[in-house]
């Protein structure tokens, strides 16, 4: 059984507000899950305006499989959520 997970960066340029924050990770945090079927959260930065840090696991067989989930899962936040730009994302296997 292989446990994969990413942690992923992420600047919100424009957001002046938690509640502004919030709000753009509520969308992303419950749409990813139903598109790839990852569990998600938000592991860092929670006080912070502009800057957030979220995380996706995923469990199986296939260590190249689940490393192909998450960098689609990447690339579609990419692509569909312009106001949430990617800083830095780090996958790790345990």
């Amino acid at each position: 059984m292989q446990i994969a997970s990413c942690t992923i960066t992420l600047q919100l340029y424009g957001v002046h507000s938690l509640k502004g924050k919030r709000r753009i990770l509520k969308s992303i945090l419950a749409r990813l899950p139903k598109q790839f079927n990852v569990a998600t959260a938000e592991v860092g930065h929670n006080d912070t305006w502009q800057t957030a840090v979220i995380a996706l696991v995923t469990v199986g067989n296939d260590a190249r499989y689940l490393h192909g989930l998450l960098e689609k899962a990447i690339v579609w936040l990419e692509e569909n959520r312009p106001d949430a730009v990617i800083e830095q994302y780090n996958i790790e296997f345990r």
